[in-house]
């Protein structure tokens, strides 16, 4: 099977800072053009506010958008790369991936995890801070409860389920899969016992392999220890940031991303080719997806993927 490759997409901004709030208009118009190039996935954050930083950026809820994308969108997939689990009750939050698979016929992500860092979010929009490992946990049992068996009878310390049936069902008999995105070893072994896919991040291509590899080998002792191969979990990285030079740059320019406007040097540049390559380089890790957030984050920006697509499909 030929490696996966994903469009992280922004929601946030604001009309008094640098970056501009993104318009559904937009928002709509960047998923319909990663549709065309090719890309398999169009993910999103999960989020409310960033108030930590100056002028603070607000950003679009995330339910409200991945419905209106799964109405607009005929191939990709789509949906938040990462559910702040925090923001809703975790019986609340199977029903909603199961409508959101509902409507988009079966295309819908289903990413989930502990919670943002930081998390200052919380607090303005009133949701709890405490514990956060502790009921993410009670959370997912529920979760995997109800969308695998369409029932579930819980009472815990932080969330409770007493007899939850999902009686009207999507597409697929066990709901979509769920994405747990963990790095530690306790979250990593929810992962191992609950979930069917992996999500993780990286910021520097050129250390993510050496950074990575060790989270992944503590994923499949996890795994190990509850009897589980650890081939059965696929494995989605967020990868920060893409910027393919134009085919009129010069080649072997890979990393150097202070050279293209507004980039950080971490961020991965060069040929189309060269970032093929890296993006390919880990499946070694056991990567079936990676999801690439491009610059510039326009349509033309997305579009200059088209030949990354291509390379990475082929393998």
């Amino acid at each position: 099977m030929s490696l996966r490759i994903g469009l992280i997409n922004q929601l946030h901004g604001s009309p008094d800072g640098p970056q501009p709030a993104p318009t559904w208009e937009s928002i709509s118009e960047r998923a319909s053009v990663a549709e065309s190039v090719g890309f398999d996935t169009f993910v999103f954050e999960d989020a409310l506010l960033y108030c930590d930083e100056k002028p603070s950026q607000g950003c679009w809820e995330s339910v409200s958008i991945a419905a209106a994308l799964a109405a607009t969108t005929s191939r990709i997939e789509i949906g938040p790369s990462v559910f702040s689990a925090p923001y809703r009750s975790a019986a609340m939050t199977a029903k909603i991936a199961e409508t959101l698979d509902e409507i988009s016929g079966g295309r819908f992500i289903f990413g989930i995890g502990a919670g943002n860092v930081p998390d200052s979010d919380y607090e303005a929009f009133g949701f709890p801070t405490d514990h956060r490992y502790s009921r993410f946990a009670e959370a997912i049992e529920i979760i995997h409860g109800l969308l695998k068996r369409g029932e579930v009878d819980y009472a815990g310390e932080y969330y409770s389920a007493r007899k939850a049936e999902l009686v009207v069902r999507g597409p697929r008999s066990q709901g979509p899969p769920i994405i747990i995105a963990a790095q530690g070893p306790k979250m990593l072994r929810l992962v191992a016992r609950y979930a069917d896919g992996w999500n993780w991040w990286t910021l520097d291509h050129r250390s993510a392999t050496e950074t990575l590899r060790p989270i992944v080998e503590e994923l499949e002792r996890a795994c190990d220890e509850v009897g589980r191969d650890p081939a059965t979990l696929n494995r989605s990285l967020d990868f920060y940031t893409v910027a393919p030079l134009s085919s009129g740059d010069e080649s072997g320019a890979l990393g150097k991303a202070d050279e293209v406007d507004g980039m950080a040097p971490t961020a991965l540049t060069g040929t189309a080719e060269e970032i093929g390559a890296t993006l390919l380089g880990f499946a070694a890790l056991g990567f079936d997806e990676i999801r690439c957030d491009v610059h510039p984050k326009t349509p033309e920006g997305i579009e200059a993927m088209r030949e990354v697509v291509d390379l990475v499909h082929a393998g």
